[in-house]
């Protein structure tokens, strides 16, 4: 028998999915349930039992242990993992981590007079710009540009 319709209000009624809807499979009812055209008639066989709402499905147990044990850290290892070690990283997190490292040395060189107001806002400019991948970067120009003053009274204190 085709019970599209009275499945689809008893979805409604009983506010499941239609997949959850579990109809009588007896012969004896079919006439009878096939019959039932409104949500009236369809809410009359729900009360006297025709109509049912199935169980939901749970997790396997399985899954739940893995997902518990992930929490604590394992399953992680390099055998379980796929792509590109950005693929698992967030991009903006990797970018934050370096700009305040950057940053950082700006202030720490600015605090302790080894640069002096413009270069710092110069440099923080550029950093903010991308110039400089890492920190690394960053000290190698500034020491290839000379712009610690200690380097330049070294020098013979020219600007």
């Amino acid at each position: 028998m085709d019970y599209r319709l009275q499945r689809r209000l008893a979805a409604e009624i009983l506010g499941v999915g239609e997949s959850r809807i579990w109809i009588s499979p007896d012969p004896e009812h079919a006439e009878e349930i096939s019959q039932a055209v409104t949500k009236k008639d369809v809410l009359a066989l729900i009360k006297r039992g025709l109509i049912k709402v199935k169980p939901k499905k749970g997790n396997a147990h399985r899954w739940l242990e893995r997902r518990r044990q992930r929490a604590k850290g394992r399953r992680r290892g390099p055998g379980k993992r796929k792509g590109p070690a950005t693929a698992r990283r967030d991009p903006k997190e990797d970018w934050m981590g370096r700009i305040r490292r950057m940053r950082r040395y700006l202030r720490w060189l600015r605090d302790h007079g080894l640069i002096d107001r413009r270069t710092y806002r110069r440099l923080y400019r550029m950093t903010k710009g991308g110039a400089f991948r890492n920190l690394s970067a960053l000290r190698r120009y500034i020491e290839e540009q000379g712009l610690l003053k200690q380097s330049q009274q070294a020098a013979g204190g020219e600007r």
